[in-house]
Formats: structure tokens, C-alpha cells, sequence
């Protein structure tokens, strides 16, 4: 899993509220227990036409939103089903973090095992950081996950909540098992005493 400490990046706008795990990425596509590949698939249905064709007007396909990391996403996201490959897409595509005034609990855990952080937000930052892609789509957002914080281009700076085992995982790059593995040492000398 990727080490994630600092990011700052534009953000993409995705408005939409109760976007679902099958249209993050549709059933047909999680044949595979690898994640290479995914990001082709992400927002399938959304972002190409009936012919493969990329659809000029979905957030994803816009030019000026290649190398974005942080989405902006519009209420209860990722509800449905538990699929993991959810979370596999979105970083895949290069997504790190997502703002939302809400997110499905399994969604939010599978996305926190995987290396990408959801941010709970009011609505009233959720419409700012919304508004902020429209006045100032090219300024950035600097999400700090040490101090739990992002700072706004005008130097506001937010506070957020992240469960502490998931944030020290994600703070190492570790996902259960390689933190497990980190105490190896430990968990012999235990084992040893016993």
C-alpha cells in the first residue's frame, strides 16, 4: 500500500449524490484479484460511450483534470455492495483522497486498507470545495493526515477525523498484516515467554 503523509492537488468535481460501488466500478469488471488494469474501468458506464468511446463531458475524461488526486463527491458515496475493487479503481486512476459529506461504512473501510484517505466534510465545505472547482479550478487543496487537517487556498484550515489504527497504517504505508509484520520481533520475543 502507498505511504500517504501529505498531498496537494486540484480537486475533481463529482457531484453526484449516492454514488454506488457498480458505478465506481461496474460488476462486469471484477473478474480479477489484481489491481493493474482498473483504472480503465473506473466510472465505466459514466465515462464512455455505447462505442468505447471517451465522453467528452465526464469529469474524468477533461484534460484539465489529468493528474488531479482529489475527488470531490457529492453525499453517501460508495454505498452498495462491499467490492474492493471500489477503492482498487479509484487509485489506481491516481485518486488519494475523497471529500464527501458521507461514505457507506464498508466502502470507507475497504478505502482506508487500500491507501485512500475519505475525508468526512460538512455541507458547507463540501458546497465551498464544490463552489472552488468552478471560481479556481486550477488551485490546489494540501491535505495533512498527521495533524488531520487541510488547508484551503485562502488559508483556511480544516480539521477531519480518521479512525487512529487506519491513520497510522496509511501514515506507513502498511496495510493489517504488514503492520502485523512490523512487530515480528515483538510477537517472537512474546511467543518466546510464553
Amino acid at each position: 500500500m502507498s505511504q500517504f503523509t501529505t498531498l496537494t492537488s486540484k480537486l475533481i468535481p463529482l457531484p453526484n449524490n449516492d454514488v454506488d460501488t457498480d458505478q465506481i466500478i461496474p460488476a462486469r469488471f471484477m473478474k480479477i484479484t489484481d489491481k493493474n488494469g482498473l483504472a480503465a474501468n473506473l466510472f465505466f458506464d459514466w465515462r464512455y460511450n455505447a462505442d468505447g468511446t471517451p465522453k467528452a463531458d465526464f469529469v474524468l475524461n477533461m484534460p484539465q483534470h489529468q493528474g488531479s488526486n482529489i475527488l470531490v463527491a457529492g453525499d453517501n458515496f460508495g454505498c452498495g455492495s462491499s467490492r474492493e475493487h471500489a477503492p482498487w479503481s479509484l487509485t489506481s486512476w491516481g485518486i488519494r483522497a475523497i471529500f464527501s459529506t458521507s461514505f457507506a461504512d464498508i466502502f470507507k473501510g475497504n478505502a482506508l486498507k487500500n491507501g485512500l484517505l475519505p475525508i468526512e466534510v460538512s455541507p458547507a465545505v463540501q458546497e465551498s470545495l464544490l463552489a472552488l472547482t468552478e471560481e479556481a479550478p486550477s488551485a490546489t487543496v494540501h491535505i495533512d493526515l498527521a495533524s488531520q487537517s487541510f488547508t484551503l487556498p485562502d488559508g483556511s484550515q480544516h480539521s477531519f477525523g480518521i479512525d487512529p489504527f487506519a491513520k497510522i497504517c496509511l501514515l506507513n504505508g502498511v496495510d493489517q498484516l504488514g503492520y502485523i509484520q512490523s512487530h515480528e520481533a515483538k510477537i517472537a520475543a512474546f511467543e518466546m515467554a510464553h
